[in-house]
């Protein structure tokens, strides 16, 4: 039997390339999280830049916690899954090389699954920031954060993808059950996953403190392509709804938020 003091091994995995302007903010709000039972994996798509010299530094200074490869890949999804496959924890995610943590998030994570021993996954509230690490999207991000307190999540995330990825932790089991990251998505392939972990029907906890700081700039996927991504998350939801229905609500829905976003540009 585990000890009260016993805190469960978090598996952070971190997705790069070519993300030296922001992976050091990142790597730091993972190791400075004091968190003494962590596994931090970075999995370097051979980056050109000096992300590699900034993870090395790291490595060094953090020898027990941080693991790392740098090769190439076939994108963002196949990077997960090597970290994925590399990982010994009890609890998993994903952290992207421009995202951070905020201060204490592991704690309240490891907290929150050991006082819910029945939760599979869980998400948290985040806060958007920008290149410089200033607050935006206040809007955007309470608007999202309406449906993570709504019954029916499960329906729900079907009309939009109010789940929040860097602030999103699961359990080793359901990554047992349902496997990979789809190679098939390249924007979307978060979207992916939770409606599979959806459709295994887990439900869905909310911790209602901000977990992660999500950066949108113009180099970002969610900041330069949305309209891309939009098209994609339709396919994304075909794949794992036949309800018609949704389907077209999930339709209407991206063409308000383009709308809105047009008029804030």
């Amino acid at each position: 039997m585990k000890s009260k003091n016993y805190w469960p091994k978090i598996s952070v995995i971190t997705p790069s390339y070519n993300q030296g302007q922001f992976i050091e903010e990142t790597i730091k709000s993972v190791v400075e999280q004091n968190y003494p039972n962590l596994e931090y994996i970075i999995v370097d798509g051979a980056s050109t830049d000096n992300s590699v010299s900034i993870i090395k530094k790291y490595a060094k200074k953090y020898p027990k916690i941080i693991k790392w490869i740098s090769e190439k890949d076939k994108g963002q999804s196949d990077a997960i899954n090597k970290g994925l496959r590399m990982s010994t924890g009890e609890i998993l995610c994903y952290l992207n090389s421009d995202d951070c943590f905020t201060k204490g998030a592991l704690w309240e994570v490891a907290k929150f699954f050991k006082k819910n021993k029945e939760a599979k996954w869980v998400t948290g509230d985040y806060i958007v920031i920008n290149e410089k690490g200033e607050e935006i999207h206040q809007f955007v991000r309470w608007y999202k954060k309406i449906f993570s307190f709504l019954p029916r999540k499960d329906i729900f995330i079907k009309i939009l993808n109010f789940i929040n990825q860097p602030s999103t932790f699961w359990k080793r089991e359901i990554y047992e059950k349902i496997g990979d990251f789809s190679l098939d998505f390249k924007y979307n392939m978060d979207y992916d996953y939770w409606l599979r972990i959806f459709n295994i029907n887990y439900y869905l906890y909310t911790i209602n403190k901000p977990l992660s700081k999500f950066r949108i700039h113009h180099l970002s996927k969610g900041g330069s392509n949305f309209k891309i991504q939009f098209l994609e998350d339709i396919e994304v939801l075909k794949r794992n709804t036949t309800n018609r229905f949704l389907i077209w609500l999930h339709k209407i829905h991206n063409l308000l938020i383009v709308f809105i976003y047009s008029l804030i540009k």
